[in-house]
């Protein structure tokens, strides 16, 4: 199982950024199935690994701009970032490798972020591992993002954040429920759906 490789103050900062921006329409389609990753076809499996490409350059894309506005405007200044230029980069990430990618979790930071309809009930039973989803020829990926003790400066109890990190949450964020959170804790996933492959 791949993890997400947050080991730094930026890597935490960059959880609030894909976590805290708009998401596209939701799915309206209600026949996904759960496919496990050994019982995936060849097709499936290029899918996923499509997906896993995409979630790492989102992940790479956003953590450049976090790194480059974080060193020279500090902390409060990564949640501009993810308020106007993350939506954009997450945008350019979808479009280039064909498919859709966005946040959700159980404690909203963005009102906008609620799971899509494939991924309400496992949001609900707040799976912990990777979960993939078929429908037809589509896949459909869930992939955790825990906590780290970076990222509690902006996700941790009231004590641990920073005064201009809440201002700038206040000002972006009115209705953040995505604070209290502990080292370890699941905080939410990106979602990834792969369309069928031409001809399947």
């Amino acid at each position: 199982m791949k993890r997400l490789p947050v080991a730094t103050a930026t890597s935490a900062l960059l959880i609030l950024a894909t976590l805290g921006c708009r998401q596209p329409a939701q799915d309206t389609d209600a026949a996904w199935e759960i496919v496990a990753e050994g019982d995936m076809t060849t097709g499936q499996a290029a899918q996923r690994e499509k997906a896993l490409a995409a979630r790492d350059a989102m992940f790479t894309s956003l953590k450049g701009r976090l790194m480059e506005v974080v060193a020279s405007e500090g902390p409060a200044a990564a949640i501009e970032v993810c308020s106007k230029e993350a939506p954009q980069i997450a945008g350019q990430i979808s479009q280039e490798y064909g498919l859709t990618i966005g946040r959700t979790s159980f404690r909203l930071r963005n009102q906008g972020n609620v799971p899509r309809e494939w991924a309400t009930q496992l949001v609900a039973d707040r799976v912990a591992e990777p979960a993939y989803l078929a429908q037809g020829g589509k896949l459909a990926a869930l992939l955790p993002i825990r906590i780290q003790v970076q990222c509690l400066m902006c996700h941790g109890s009231e004590d641990t954040i920073p005064s201009s990190v809440k201002d700038a949450l206040s000002q972006h964020y009115p209705k953040d429920q995505a604070t209290g959170f502990q080292d370890g804790d699941l905080r939410g996933w990106f979602f990834i759906e792969v369309p069928a492959a031409e001809g399947s």
